[in-house]
């Protein structure tokens, strides 16, 4: 059976100021029938981008994508019929009803009379939105607004649908329940999910396939099992530092460690007094085969630095380790 989409070399550059800026490099894969094929990497990393020009957004500077046969370069209307795009932003009209806005854009994708009733209905129930179809999209909250956008890209009910950071912005039990919508996307509905995140918890928990994206290129290529034993063995030990920052010659000492592969510290954002985003704690992360045997020359280390430890989890091996492993920085920096 032919893959549902086919993306062979693709690569974008930009200029700006006389400079090219290479966006996206050369870029490859394949995305079986029903599968959950997810791009992971830190903001940056050219995920959208590769969407972009995948959906026919962007027109890519070399390279092809194929969805279902069709060329993105080449049959650009016929390969877009077959896709549902849910993008990161919210795309709804805030002054017409969940009913409304499917409608508006279920004509828009040719349907009409009963059929667009009855896919508006069914929408209306896979989203579990029945009970406010008649309410203003402006009254939603942020999780209910994001479910009416997952309708809109299935209202053609089409093939691939395409999910770009689809939690963004949104509380813990509607995030929830975004993640059981894409596995039912698959199970109920037997459509392909594209779909992208800098979560790896979300990312490792849903999808049959991961390509982990960092500068504009796939960097491992995986079912989750297959790129976590690329880390074999390795614990992830997570210091929780406060407001510290290690010196440099600090985390060299940590990398000498017997056992030690990847060290990164991460300083979280988090808002202040007036809603601006302000330096929050520090997290430094250290990859390293049987963790806890070189957990104790580590504390020593940190001690003898002057850096106070507030805490240290021990975390089985996972793809922020795969990630750490490859690039030697954590994914969220």
């Amino acid at each position: 059976m032919e893959p549902m989409v086919v993306v062979r070399n693709l690569a974008k550059t930009y200029h700006n100021n006389g400079r090219a800026i290479q966006a996206v490099t050369n870029v490859s894969f394949e995305i079986g029938e029903r599968e959950i094929f997810s791009l992971l990497g830190p903001n940056g990393a050219g995920k959208t981008t590769t969407i972009s020009m995948i959906s026919g957004l962007l027109a890519p500077t070399a390279g092809d994508a194929t969805i279902g046969g069709h060329s993105i370069t080449r049959e650009p209307l016929a390969a877009k019929r077959l896709l549902g795009v849910v993008p990161q932003e919210i795309a709804l009209y805030p002054s017409l009803t969940a009913r409304q806005n499917l409608e508006f854009f279920g004509r828009i994708y040719g349907l009409s009379g009963a059929e667009l009733a009855r896919r508006v209905d069914e929408v209306l129930d896979f989203t579990d939105l029945r009970e406010r179809q008649n309410d203003r999209v402006d009254t939603f909250s942020g999780g209910m607004k994001r479910r009416v956008n997952i309708g809109v890209g299935l209202i053609h009910k089409p093939r691939l649908i395409y999910m770009d950071e689809p939690t963004v912005g949104i509380d813990p039990q509607n995030r929830r329940r975004v993640l059981d919508t894409v596995l039912r996307l698959r199970e109920e509905m037997g459509m392909t999910v594209l779909y992208t995140s800098h979560l790896m918890e979300e990312v490792q928990e849903i999808s049959d396939r991961v390509a982990i994206m960092d500068h504009g290129e796939i960097i491992a290529l995986g079912t989750v099992g297959e790129l976590i034993q690329k880390v074999g063995e390795e614990d992830r030990l997570i210091f929780s530092v406060g407001q510290q920052t290690p010196p440099e010659t600090l985390l060299a000492a940590f990398r000498g460690v017997a056992g030690v592969t990847g060290v990164a510290f991460e300083r979280r954002e988090t808002a202040g007094n007036n809603g601006e985003a302000v330096d929050g704690d520090g997290k430094l992360t250290v990859v390293a085969k049987r963790g806890r045997k070189a957990l104790p020359d580590l504390l020593r280390l940190a001690n003898e630095a002057g850096l106070n430890v507030l805490s240290v989890e021990v975390r089985e091996p996972d793809l922020e380790a795969v990630f750490l492993q490859l690039t030697g920085r954590a994914l969220r920096d």
